[in-house]
């Protein structure tokens, strides 16, 4: 996988600012960036891509369109939008309804931050995933500047502390509870457990968004925690 460039990392980063405002926008370039970095590693066009947690489905969207046979799986109806088709599958990514290597490509973009049990998140998306097939996760870890979500930079004081400044400021209840829908994952921990698996083989391991050196951020200690931003994981699914 090449290096990303800066002017990738910059509309990436001016999306992000927009989020709020201007949702379409932001997740369907980060969808194309997605399946671009899918398909510098496997074509998409004729797979079976299976999306863990996609939301509104802007990723599967993107497969789709790319010629993929793309299913969302979403364990939560509210964040289906209404356009959605049919094969849209309420679930929840710790037990899919699918069979063992019933896909090509098993999707999660920022998702494992949002489980309290990422290891069995991760192991089930393997399972459903052929032997040869390959598995992309990307997450938030909580120590970098955006951890907090809504409430960062401010976690760093404190979770509750984050939260209820968040809510005094805005006057609406914070999206995100710490140990309910939000949980405490870090990149070295991540990065033992996925290279101490049999059956995956870690094929990249990257900050999702730097526009240098994206590979050797995750690798030093501690400063991978605060400086990843988020971790991107290409995985090998092996027989």
């Amino acid at each position: 996988m090449k290096d990303p460039s800066f002017r990738r990392s910059a509309a990436l980063f001016r999306a992000f600012l927009r989020e709020g405002a201007d949702p379409a926008t932001a997740y369907t370039l980060l969808a194309r960036d997605a399946a671009d970095q899918v398909e510098r590693h496997t074509p998409l066009r004729g797979k079976v891509v299976v999306d863990v947690g996609g939301g509104d489905g802007y990723f599967t969207r993107e497969f789709r369109r790319r010629g993929a046979q793309g299913f969302l799986f979403e364990p939560d109806p509210a964040e289906i939008g209404p356009g959605q088709r049919a094969d849209t599958v309420v679930a929840d990514g710790y037990l899919l309804p699918l069979a063992d290597g019933a896909a090509d490509v098993c999707f999660s973009s920022n998702v494992l931050e949002h489980v309290a049990d990422p290891h069995t998140f991760l192991g089930e998306m393997a399972r459903v995933t052929r032997p040869g097939g390959l598995i992309y996760v990307s997450y938030t870890n909580w120590l970098s500047p955006w951890g907090g979500h809504e409430w960062a930079p401010w976690h760093y004081f404190g979770a509750d502390r984050a939260r209820r400044r968040y809510e005094r400021r805005t006057g609406r209840p914070a999206k995100h509870r710490l140990g309910e829908n939000l949980f405490a994952i870090g990149v070295g921990e991540t990065l033992r457990h996925v290279r101490g698996r049999s059956d995956v083989a870690v094929l990249s391991a990257r900050s999702r968004y730097w526009p240098v050196l994206p590979q050797l951020v995750p690798r030093i200690p501690l400063l991978r925690e605060f400086a990843t931003w988020n971790l991107l994981l290409i995985l090998r699914r092996c027989s």
